[in-house]
Order: C-alpha cells, then structure tokens, then sequence
C-alpha cells in the first residue's frame, strides 16, 4: 500500500554478551534468553517493557489513550509487588503514525534496551511492519487492538477481536436488522481492504448486497465525494473501517449531507469512546459500533478500571475497547510469566494457553494454539453523552477463528 513508504527494517540484533557469562565457568547469567534470540535485560530488581505507540500522527487520536492504559496497568502491577518480585519499568517510543518509524523503534526496544515485552501498534500496517522484527529476534508483542484476522505469529499475542469476534456479528447484527445491502467505507491499507474481502464473502452467503466500496488515505480530510456516492446507493447501511481522525472528517461529511443513524446507520469497528468525544456527539448520535467491550459494560471489574483510570487521567476521560485491551494485556502477559516462573519467551508463550483473567470487558481466555483471546462480542449505540450503550452481546466469549476455518463461506478467503 502507498502508505508503506518502504521499510527501513534496521538489519541485524545487536550480539549482546551477558557479562556475567565471562566471570568464570559456571556463572549464571541475570539475562533471560531465548534461543538464538536477544536476551531480556532482567538484572537487578526491574524488568523493562516496551510502549510502542503513535503519539503523533494521524493515529495519535486513538493511540495516546492506549498508552495511558498501559501504564495504568505497569503502574497497579508495581503497586502490588512487580512481576516475579521485579518491578516493570516502561520504555516508551512514538510509532509516529509512520510503519517503518514503528519498525526501527520496535528493533531499538529489542535489541537496545533488551525489553521483556513490547506493548502496542494500532494499524495493521504497523503491525504487519513489526512482524518480521519480532519473529527474526524472538520476542513478544502484545497487540490491543481488532484486527482484520488472517494472521497468527508465535511472537504476537492478539488481544483485540479478530474477525470472528468483531466483523462478523457485526455484519450478523445488521442482518437481524433486515438489513439487506451495505455500503463499505475505509482507510485504505490493509486491514480496511481484507475486512471488506471478507464482508464481501459474507454478504455472498448470506443474501446482502455490496453496493459500493471506497477507500481514503489514512488521514484524508476529503470525503465529499465519498459520502455523494453513499447517499446515492440507497444501502441499508454503511460498514465504516476508517481508521483515525479521517473519521472526523467522514462523519461531519455524512451529517451534512443529510444522512442519519435513522436513514442510513454506519456500523464502525474503529470508533469507540475516545474517538466520539473527538468527532464530536452531535455526527455520531445513534449511530452503531462493534467491539467487545464499552465503558459502560457492566460489572465490578469494569467498575473498578473506570474508576481507576478517570482518577488517574480525568474525570472527563472515557475508557475505550483497545485501552481495555492493551490493560488487560499488560495483566495476561503478567500471569503467563508467573506461571512460567521466568521471562525467557519461549516458556512464557508455551505458560500462555488456558491463562484467563477477569478483565473489565469479562472473563477472557488465552487461546494457547492461536495465541488470541476468548472474548463476548458487542453492538453498541452511540448516545448523546457520548458513551456507548450495549444492544446486543454474544452471551459469551467467542473462541477465536483467526482463519474463519468455522464459517464454510470462508474457504479460499486465506
């Protein structure tokens, strides 16, 4: 895609030479390692964890507040004693909205400051452009955010909704709706265009008709045209996949252009709280997303997390689906290394399978063969103050399906 601007993947991990290897046949080690791996710094009584994220950019919108989560959860962590008695120290680099930025800080993070964990990416450009890094060094991601499926790697660990957790009864809610034709809007790179290659499929099997599919660079302000060619398809609704403020920009387009929750709904899987409070209430009223968690999901842990967060950050500050995500993350990675009884990543991941944690969105499960998570699918509508209020839920965790390998209208689509 044109926003790849060619990867400056730096070559090569740095060889580290534990010091304490050379003091004398025999000694141990303070590294953790991973073979042929770059070993985690964990001398002393800290650990390190990297935070890689957009805090500039077009995807700073969505990205800051993740951060924020994650060093909510480092910060509860420490509070209650660290992670096999070591305390987390987060390192932090700016993604900058920019995929081969993501790379380099993603390397320097492994390779230079020997980090135990990487938390973060919200595209899936930037994912896609950290991939090779992780897997050539053997170390861990954890990524909070919904994704387009299609995709396992031994070093990611997906704590966002993949496509049967999120795309799917999306597109099953519509349906119930009578909802026969959709319009498909999104970013163009690669997670908006293999989402709509399985929204298409779908819409195939299941009697619904594409009657348009548009793309914007991520970042466009221009959605003129876009929103004209909407308005005359006539769609029972829109499938929305932009992603950053480019939604800003789409849905003060749609409302002025007449169209409304009640003529013509969007479902969006990219806007949650934080981003209505950026686009503002009075375009997104009514209005549809898909996720699998809303800050206004019931329950004591969800409870508590609010309320930790808006202490910490501002009473005026929502809570979101990545956010939650990429918290809980931090706590899932935590439970593996204490069952592992070390950092070494290779026994973390092989600790992984079964782990689940009472999160704020409900109890999640870490699926050990596709290193995604257990989670309940939501539809939720936009109200005026901004929250999003639940509609419909699954009744309980969907168990991943990376590949769609479930769903027979699927088959070819990998």
């Amino acid at each position: 895609m044109s926003q790849f601007r060619g990867r400056r993947i730096l070559a090569g991990a740095l060889i580290l030479v534990a010091a304490a290897a050379l003091a004398g046949c025999g000694s141990k080690t303070s590294d953790e390692k991973s073979t042929a791996g770059v070993s985690a710094d964990v001398s002393g009584d800290t650990v390190k964890v990297g935070l890689l994220n957009s805090l500039s950019g077009t995807m700073a919108i969505s990205e800051v507040t993740v951060r924020d989560s994650i060093m909510l959860a480092v910060e509860e962590i420490n509070a209650a004693g660290g992670v096999l008695g070591k305390k987390i120290v987060p390192v932090g680099e700016d993604g900058a909205s920019d995929w081969p930025t993501f790379a380099e800080k993603a390397e320097k993070l492994i390779s230079q400051d020997r980090v135990a964990a990487v938390f973060g990416c919200w595209t899936s450009a930037s994912r896609k452009a950290v991939k090779p890094v992780f897997e050539k060094n053997k170390a861990l991601l954890f990524y909070p955010v919904q994704y387009e499926g299609l995709e396992q790697s031994p070093y990611i660990f997906y704590t966002g909704a993949t496509t049967n957790q999120q795309i799917v009864p999306g597109l099953d809610y519509l349906k119930a709706q009578g909802k026969k034709s959709v319009y498909l809007v999104g970013s163009d790179y690669v997670f908006p265009r293999t989402a709509n290659k399985i929204i298409k499929a779908y819409a195939a099997a299941n009697g619904m008709t594409v009657l348009g599919e548009d793309y914007a660079p991520l970042g466009s302000t221009e959605f003129g045209t876009i929103v004209n060619k909407v308005r005359s398809s006539r769609a029972d609704a829109v499938f929305n996949t932009l992603n950053g403020d480019s939604n800003v920009a789409f849905f003060k387009e749609y409302t002025s252009a007449g169209l409304t929750a009640a003529s013509m709904p969007v479902v969006s899987v990219s806007i949650a709280e934080e981003e209505v409070k950026g686009i503002g209430t009075q375009y997104l009223k009514d209005q549809l997303t898909a996720w699998n968690y809303y800050q206004t999901t019931p329950g004591a842990a969800n409870q508590k997390f609010v309320a930790a967060y808006k202490a910490k950050y501002g009473a005026d500050k929502p809570t979101s689906d990545p956010m939650e995500a990429a918290y809980v993350a931090v706590y899932l990675w935590k439970a593996m290394v204490d069952k592992a009884g070390t950092f070494e990543v290779e026994k973390v991941r092989a600790a992984s399978g079964g782990i689940t944690y009472d999160a704020p969105e409900g109890l999640v499960t870490v699926d050990g063969p596709t290193q995604h998570i257990a989670k309940t699918a939501r539809i939720g509508k936009v109200g005026a103050d901004g929250l999003i209020t639940e509609v419909w839920n699954s009744g309980k965790p969907i168990t991943p399906d990376p590949y769609l390998k479930s769903y027979p209208w699927a088959s070819g689509l990998s």
